[in-house]
């Protein structure tokens, strides 16, 4: 049984900032270190100060925690973040352009009780511990959710859609519109507008993107919990999408192998990349392959016979088995042949994209997939809604 709440969120004051463009980011982990600067460039108040904050080189590391805890609560008290009037739901649309075709994906952003995993709340991911450490060591300091873990459930839920076609007609109360064309709308709802606890409550959600940051609340849950009992630690602020009505696209991490042999066949030659991307499909298990041959960027496309999708779990239980240590992972195709050009990588595994329905039949057999699977796109923007823990105790 999935609980979710309204809660107190802290918006930017436009007034004070200017556009939402220049302050608002993608999640923390796909932010590289030229992204970063840039970021930082664009306004005193971008929120990668609070996200990825910045340490003298050689300085104690918990430094860029802190200093991202003392800009929060300056923004807070100078007024450039203002708290909504009480607690509320926050209704959520990104629209874009994908494969020549206008689209967009709706959900609400809540507070959910954070539960262990294997109850009404799913992971498909395996996560490592470096991310964590990181993300725990900001929530402790900062004591706020930065960005919306999204998830999805499977619906579909008609009376939930329809409600969202009625709040989305007015103008959002926050837009920003991302480097890749990406349009954000937010718009804060008053609880009694939006049934999302009884809609909801049947509903198992699955983490789609944020398992780190999942993992991260629940450690930090424990603590609070050891020592100071029930509160606002036990929830976690995401953005819940309906997976069967709102279709959210689910595109490919491509893996860069590093070191040793790609342990293929060669599969079938075509001319370049571009022609790679067209022939990968996940239904077959196809995938394609880079490699150099005699200096040369080679383009093999390469079916894995007597496989089940999705294709990125049958490629690490087949020629990928074992290298983990020696992968790299990047969203970007184009990045993962230039890596294999450039002699950075002895091979790129282009993937092909997947789906939320295909994801959850692996959880439901008890699976996860391996890291970085998956690339849940677009992803909601950091800074759109903050949830400070400290303004939702009710």
């Amino acid at each position: 049984m999935s609980r979710v709440f309204p809660f107190v969120g802290l918006l930017f004051d436009r007034e004070r900032v200017g556009s939402l463009d220049l302050v608002t980011t993608p999640p923390y982990d796909v932010i590289s270190p030229a992204d970063r600067r840039r970021f930082q460039a664009l306004s005193p108040y971008n929120v990668i100060r609070l996200e990825l904050g910045e340490r003298a080189p050689g300085g104690d590391p918990d430094d860029q925690y802190r200093g991202a805890a003392d800009t929060l609560r300056r923004w807070r008290e100078t007024g450039v973040l203002r708290p909504t009037d009480g607690p509320a739901y926050f209704a959520y649309e990104m629209r874009f352009r994908l494969h020549g075709r206008d689209r967009r994906v709706r959900g609400v952003v809540a507070a959910v009780e954070l539960e262990d995993w294997g109850g009404s709340i799913l992971p498909h991911e395996r996560t490592m511990p470096g991310p964590i450490e990181d993300r725990l060591r900001l929530l402790r300091a900062t004591g706020a959710n930065l960005s919306c873990i999204q998830a999805v459930f499977t619906g579909p839920i008609s009376d939930l859609a329809r409600m969202l076609d009625a709040l989305t007609v007015a103008a959002p109360d926050a837009c920003a519109v991302d480097e890749a064309g990406v349009e954000h709308r937010l718009w804060v709802v008053p609880p009694e507008r939006l049934e999302l606890g009884r809609l909801l409550e049947p509903e198992r959600l699955m983490i789609a993107d944020g398992h780190h940051r999942y993992t991260t609340a629940l450690r930090y849950r424990d603590e609070m919990r050891e020592r100071h009992g029930p509160g606002p630690w036990d929830r976690v602020m995401m953005l819940l999408v309906d997976a069967t009505l709102e279709d959210p696209p689910v595109l490919p991490y491509h893996r860069l192998l590093l070191e040793g042999d790609p342990d293929v066949g060669t599969g079938t030659r075509v001319p370049d990349l571009h022609e790679l991307i067209d022939g990968v499909d996940d239904e077959r298990s196809i995938f394609g392959l880079v490699t150099l041959d005699r200096g040369i960027l080679a383009h093999h496309l390469v079916r894995l016979e007597g496989t089940e999708p999705p294709t990125v779990l049958a490629i690490h239980r087949g020629p990928l088995a074992g290298k983990d240590p020696h992968l790299r992972f990047t969203p970007d195709a184009a990045a993962a042949e230039d890596a294999v050009r450039r002699g950075r990588a002895r091979a790129a595994f282009i993937l092909p994209p997947t789906s939320a329905r295909r994801i959850r039949e692996v959880v439901e057999r008890g699976e996860r997939l391996p890291q970085k699977s998956t690339f849940f796109w677009p992803k909601p923007r950091s800074g759109m809604v903050i949830r400070a823990l400290d303004a939702d105790r009710g």
